[in-house]
């Protein structure tokens, strides 16, 4: 009887040490499918942008274009030299898929007119980055470094000095210095010719792309020596467009239009805008 109770006793336990190894396994489960469960929740990857492929730079310009950007080449006698003008020359490259550029020279009886622009379409190989924030990101890169100034009023210092002359404060002896001052001050602004009227200035463009901008540059260091060089980058999507249009007058001190060389710019990025389908 004894050893019966002793048999039975060992069948219980080893039953209970059973029940709980069934237990623990089924407590497990959730702990052995976490990588299951972590993969359904992992951040999805950002879209990639809208354009995966890019025009052909030296034809997407029609020759209309060209023309009122480029005089010279309507005052070429040869027609082989013309139609060579028209074709541009084709910025080296090694991957035509991400980047791709032309770029034209002509000189004519008043000035040398250069052209050059760029395409380039923005990839980016962060999951968690679309392709469209990067390409921003290159954007505010070429913004940050053309180093837009602030708009100013035609005549921001005039009224801040005469303001500051007419104040009860100082004693009437200075007061006719103060007075030539002001005469002088209105002078000096008139001598600039070539200043900037507020509208041409360099500035941020709300009505091309995604965001644009537009710089104008005068001479080197900005002086009124060299040629004038307007520049128009913008974005759509994932690609980010420059345009850079540049003339240098054949007349010494003679000084290119802003405004006209500012809209035949803006002009040509409108039709690169909607060549791209944005």
């Amino acid at each position: 009887m004894q050893r019966k109770a002793y048999v039975t006793g060992i069948a219980a336990l080893l039953a209970a040490l059973l029940a709980g190894c069934t237990s623990g396994s089924g407590g497990d489960g959730p702990t052995d499918n976490a990588n299951p469960g972590d993969a359904g929740t992992a951040t999805v990857a950002a879209q990639p942008g809208k354009y995966r492929t890019l025009p052909e730079p030296c034809g997407v310009i029609d020759h209309d274009t060209l023309d009122s950007l480029l005089p010279g080449i309507k005052q070429l006698a040869d027609p082989e030299q013309r139609d060579r003008a028209y074709q541009g020359d084709a910025t080296l490259t090694y991957n035509t898929d991400r980047k791709v550029g032309c770029h034209w020279k002509v000189e004519s009886a008043d000035a040398t007119d250069r052209l050059a622009v760029d395409f380039e379409r923005v990839v980016s190989y962060d999951n968690a980055v679309s392709d469209d924030d990067q390409a921003q990101k290159l954007f505010e890169e070429k913004e940050t470094a053309a180093d837009l100034p602030e708009p100013t009023s035609a005549t921001p210092a005039t009224p801040a000095s005469s303001a500051g002359t007419a104040t009860p404060t100082p004693t009437p002896t200075p007061t006719p210095t103060a007075t030539a001052s002001d005469d002088a001050s209105p002078s000096t602004t008139e001598t600039s010719p070539d200043a900037t009227p507020t509208d041409l200035q360099p500035r941020v463009l709300s009505d091309l792309g995604d965001e644009a901008y537009l710089d104008d540059q005068l001479g080197s260091s900005g002086s009124t020596a060299g040629p004038r060089t307007v520049t128009v980058v913008f974005r759509t999507s994932n690609v980010v467009v420059t345009i850079e249009y540049e003339e240098q007058p054949t007349a010494t001190g003679t000084v290119p239009d802003s405004k006209e060389m500012q809209d035949r710019a803006r002009d040509l990025a409108s039709q690169l805008d909607d060549a791209l389908g944005s």
